[in-house]
């Protein structure tokens, strides 16, 4: 084990709603999507039409620039709609779900000798390629490139995060399948981060073949870009991989049987959760499958899939996204408050000043809702970002060179190193309210399409 890196800079923001360590039901979904907006800079090929059959396992969608990437169906039935939104572009494949699952069969064979080919082959034709994610960028891994190592954190700090002992806790077998196969990816190693509170205890700690670091600090010190940067940073000309808990277990799964099975444990959580808890389903799986937890109610709540800081509000009727694990349910703050900035007792919000007297309950939990409480406006200078950013960048600069759309001052201040979540806690406490991970996304499109 290396010497714990220890993170001064962060912040833990305390919304109440974690899940409970219980698994409350397993989902039988009904229909479940499949969803290319979950990947940045797809071009989707549709490969199915509605009224088809397929089996959990069947190939769904192709990516045009590379047809050999597939995006496979989760359940086995029938595709019940293609949805399009403008310009026709392709937002949701939904397939109606068999009462009985049937999996396609994929000869995997003895993965110990499999080479990095036949190993980037079955992953390809499985539909878990997409799992690999490449940085710089945030895109789906290009298996023509190999990178200078992979990089896998073993736990999570974000808001309410799902648990990832708890959900992994039966997985070491198919951890290790993974961390044997993508080994054979990269001449570098592979790389897991652990969490310094609990690394001996940890289900990865007993992993072979890898790179251990431990992290302890506030959020952001569970996301991979930040433990790479302290690891190893990325410059000009680098290429890393990265693959999360949840993603690096369905690998080894599917590489130890032969199935697709993309079944994970899922928290639900958030203020406007009644009685947090997990849920057994699967990526696609429908808000409504999780009901129980809102009272069946949904006026006034946002559904998003993910965390609070960087997750997307997909709605009542909308999906988990592919790579979640969590699903927040937090109240819509769309009530006018007079002249809210002026009252000197405010005990029911949190400020990360000490604008208010939450620093005298540092352990209470809050029942946030999604008020910005004030509008955007220019830029304040200050060193407010940097107090929470752990990564020696400068995110004012960065940002601003985004938004002049300046490649060299893009370079110069990071963009290689960071991907929208890495920034989000900067969105969190920005006195100007501006959408910081947006211009981190357009930032991110352009350096994408002026740098290929």
């Amino acid at each position: 084990m290396s010497n714990n890196i220890d993170l001064k800079k962060g912040l833990n923001i305390p919304i109440s709603g974690s899940a409970g360590l219980k698994t409350r039901k397993a989902i039988v979904p009904d229909v479940v999507a499949v969803k290319p907006t979950d990947f940045r800079g797809l071009k989707p090929k549709l490969l199915v039409k509605e009224g088809d059959k397929v089996l959990a396992g069947s190939p769904v969608l192709a990516d045009k620039e590379s047809p050999d990437i597939l995006f496979t169906s989760p359940v086995s039935g029938t595709v019940a709609a293609v949805v399009r939104g403008d310009k026709r572009k392709l937002l949701e494949v939904r397939i109606k779900a068999d009462a009985s699952q049937e999996y396609l069969n994929f000869a995997v064979g003895n993965v110990s000798s499999l080479d990095a080919a036949q190993i980037k082959s079955l992953l390809m034709k499985s539909g878990l390629w997409p799992a690999i994610i490449q940085r710089p960028y945030g895109i789906i891994a290009n298996p023509a490139i190999q990178p200078k190592a992979i990089f896998v954190s073993a736990f999570s700090t974000a808001p309410l995060a799902a648990d990832t002992e708890y959900i992994l806790k039966d997985e070491f077998a198919n951890l290790q399948t993974a961390v044997n196969a993508l080994a054979k990816l990269t001449d570098g190693k592979v790389h897991v981060s652990l969490n310094s509170a609990n690394a001996s205890g940890s289900v990865f700690h007993k992993l072979e073949n890898v790179v251990f670091h431990s992290f302890s600090g506030k959020h952001p010190a569970g996301n991979v870009g930040v433990q790479i940067h302290h690891i190893s940073p990325i410059m000009k000309g680098d290429t890393v991989w990265t693959v999360s808990p949840v993603m690096l277990a369905a690998i080894g799964r599917f590489l130890n049987t032969g199935k697709y099975d993309m079944t994970r444990l899922i928290a639900v959580t958030g203020p406007k959760a009644i009685e947090p808890a997990y849920v057994k389903g699967l990526p696609g799986i429908s808000m409504k499958d999780i009901s129980e937890f809102y009272g069946n109610s949904a006026s006034g709540i946002r559904f998003i899939s993910g965390d609070v800081l960087t997750g997307e509000n997909v709605g009542e009727d909308g999906f988990l996204g592919f790579f979640d694990t969590q699903v927040t349910l937090i109240k819509e703050g769309n009530e006018h408050e007079l002249l809210g900035w002026a009252k000197p007792f405010r005990t029911k919000l949190f400020s990360t000043s000490r604008t208010y007297f939450s620093w005298l309950t540092p352990k209470k939990t809050y029942d946030m809702d999604t008020n910005l409480h004030g509008g955007p406006r220019a830029f304040v200078m200050s060193d407010v970002y940097s107090k929470v950013l752990p990564m020696d960048i400068y995110p004012v600069y960065l940002t601003k060179a985004c938004l002049a759309n300046d490649i060299d001052k893009m370079e110069e201040f990071g963009i290689y190193e960071v991907l929208e979540e890495d920034l989000a806690l900067c969105e969190y406490v920005c006195p100007s309210k501006i959408e910081i991970q947006s211009i981190i996304t357009d930032g991110i499109a352009l350096m994408m399409k002026e740098m290929a």
